[in-house]
């Protein structure tokens, strides 16, 4: 399999943010295999259910303590676990780690307004859901109708009842809304879900890094805006680069009366993670285990 070269921009943005061993960490990072990992689904079965069929089956797996409904598939591909009746009944659905934990670290309360601002294709909408037991009213946002399409299939096929869809740039929201708890996973360059195999690095580009860097700005002050005084929401991008993480949130902590809420010692304990510039937040290292992440929780201050 031939390595395809990473761009002069890449690592001259890599350099400028750490030091040469993190570096050549993240590079290693984009040559993994990523283990397939699945999403035990409990508003159709348990996780001790789908463990012994994963036994049954013959499929290995390995768990981690702070992604309680994460199995680790150690012996079968993501298009071999798309063939199992499981994920065929919406019962277990393919969701990376990474991908998991804005849901984990927003812990959606239930009888709550939650908003997701960039929902598709649902993967943090129906955790949300099943986080709550369906006991809370979630309005997922979404501005493409056809990933929305796949938005409200992948919402039917896992049993969730507490969605409203809106088929809306997020920016565009009334400014007479709001909402208990926001999770923004912003679009962004993927920088941290980049492989050296794929075509993923010939995408990647300084203009898709600082046009993404404005988006975010701009959908982060919104659900500032939106936002109930005294609530808060997540922040999150699957970047590993300050233009899009620590300095979008830091023009923010400027203008809104915020705050970043830091995150347990015993959270960070499960997590393979690299040096941020806020205290409290969070950016994971892209490796087999993990896509590379980026996390802030932030609080809106009472006026």
């Amino acid at each position: 399999m031939n390595c395809i070269v990473i761009n002069d921009f890449l690592i001259e943005a890599l350099n400028k943010q750490y030091s040469s061993d993190i570096v050549e960490e993240i590079i290693n990072g984009y040559k993994c295999v990523r283990y397939t990992v699945v999403r035990v689904n409990t508003l159709k079965i348990t996780v001790d259910e789908v463990i012994n069929e994963f036994n049954e089956l013959g499929i290995i797996f390995e768990q981690n303590p702070l992604f309680k409904h994460a199995l680790i598939i150690k012996n079968k591909t993501s298009r071999e676990i798309l063939d199992v009746n499981l994920c065929k009944e919406g019962k277990i659905y393919l969701q990376s780690l990474s991908s998991q934990l804005p849901a984990i670290l927003l812990n959606p309360k239930e009888s709550c307004d939650i908003l997701d601002m960039c929902a598709s294709p649902g993967s943090k909408t129906t955790y949300l859901a099943q986080m709550v037991n369906n006991n809370s009213f979630i309005t997922a946002c979404e501005i493409d109708k056809i990933r929305m399409e796949r938005l409200k299939s992948n919402v039917n096929k896992l049993g969730v009842s507490c969605v409203n869809f809106m088929c809306i740039d997020s920016r565009r929201l009334d400014d007479f809304f709001r909402f208990d708890q926001i999770l923004l996973d912003a679009p962004c360059s993927g920088s941290g879900t980049l492989s050296l195999f794929d075509k993923s690095m010939t995408k990647f580009s300084k203009a898709l890094v600082y046009n993404s860097s404005k988006l975010q700005f701009e959908l982060l002050k919104k659900a500032l805006t939106i936002l109930k005084p005294g609530q808060e929401m997540i922040y999150s991008t699957c970047s590993i680069l300050d233009i899009e993480n620590e300095e979008v949130v830091n023009k923010i902590l400027k203008i809104c009366k915020c705050e970043i809420i830091p995150f347990d010692n015993d959270i960070k304990n499960h997590l393979h993670l690299l040096p941020t510039k806020i205290e409290g937040t969070l950016c994971i290292k892209p490796d087999e285990y993990f896509e590379g992440f980026f996390v802030a929780k932030i609080r809106k201050i009472y006026k």
